[in-house]
């Protein structure tokens, strides 16, 4: 059980999404990096799809009201357990009365932190998964109880664990995504792939708006609103680029260039307005759902 005693950032509870309700216009949701959260619940041998709180742009400061195990995971904080701090990817003890600091650095926008048993959330529409836009869930505030579920091993077993992130996932500020073509690519040029973007500091869970050279329409036919997903990669009528994240609607009316790898997006999700700088790069199919394969592999082997 934890007590909020301050928070300054965007915090939530996430899980894997909110499945099913896109027909009804409800987002997915979920983590904004999905693979930190699959590691935040694997560090402490969590169901897959346990409740995490996602924070984002900010600090965070918890009080442990009992002894309990947490994890965090993602990129650009670093976690102070009382007197010692403590790097990502990594699992530690937390004693009654200790407070627990999740501290904004550089290098990424989104921390995860799990408690041994998942934390405890009310469902709605069968998922945990904030999406404030549509009114549900809430941004955690200051006196909130976060209380948790049974752990699947004794504490001790779980604490002092940790896992090398950077082998599967490279995290960097300056990376070269993989994009599958969507269905309008033949209405632009090539320039999207030759050239550099930053992400401008008008993105948030919706999507990340993309500063840099426009990227030239051939074809400016208007088109009727159809389905998106995350990743989805739609071209403005200035033509700039923004890629859909986790809270993207169903539809959208915009044209799509292509759409991100899964094996990429939290990449993306980590990279920060004003200092990243990213480019991309045509995949096939089968590139792609080999990289996705081979993550999920690996996360579903046990951590020790």
């Amino acid at each position: 059980m934890l007590e909020v005693v301050d928070v300054s950032g965007m915090a939530t509870f996430q899980d894997a999404g909110r499945r099913g309700f896109q027909r009804y216009g409800v987002p997915v949701s979920g983590a904004m990096d999905w693979f930190a959260y699959r590691v935040a619940n694997r560090l402490l041998d969590n169901p897959q799809n346990s409740t995490v709180l996602e924070i984002g742009l900010g600090d965070v400061i918890l009080r442990a009201k009992r002894d309990c195990v947490l994890a965090a995971t993602g990129a650009g904080f670093e976690i102070q357990n009382y007197v010692w701090t403590f790097p990502l990817w990594t699992s530690f003890y937390v004693r009654a009365g200790w407070s627990v600091q999740i501290k904004k650095t550089s290098g990424g926008n989104w921390a995860y932190l799990s408690i041994a048993g998942g934390f405890e959330a009310p469902q709605i529409l069968g998922s945990t998964s904030a999406y404030l836009r549509g009114g549900i869930g809430n941004l955690l505030k200051v006196g909130d109880i976060l209380e948790n579920r049974k752990p699947t091993l004794e504490l001790a077993k779980l604490a002092a664990r940790n896992f090398s992130a950077h082998k599967l996932m490279p995290y960097s500020q300056t990376p070269t995504l993989a994009v599958i073509a969507g269905p309008q690519g033949a209405r632009f040029n090539n320039s999207f792939f030759e050239s550099e973007y930053a992400v401008s500091k008008s993105f948030d869970r919706m999507g990340y708006r993309l500063a840099g050279r426009a990227v030239e329409t051939l074809d400016k036919t208007e088109l009727i609103s159809e389905g998106m997903t995350m990743g989805s990669i739609q071209i403005t009528n200035q033509g700039q680029p923004m890629v859909m994240m986790a809270d993207a609607p169903p539809t959208g009316g915009y044209p799509k260039i292509g759409n991100l790898i899964a094996a990429d997006l939290p990449i993306l999700a980590q990279c920060e307005a004003g200092v990243s700088q990213l480019r991309f790069r045509e995949a096939q199919l089968e590139e792609a759902q080999a990289k996705y394969k081979a993550l999920v592999s690996e996360l579903a082997q046990p951590c020790k």
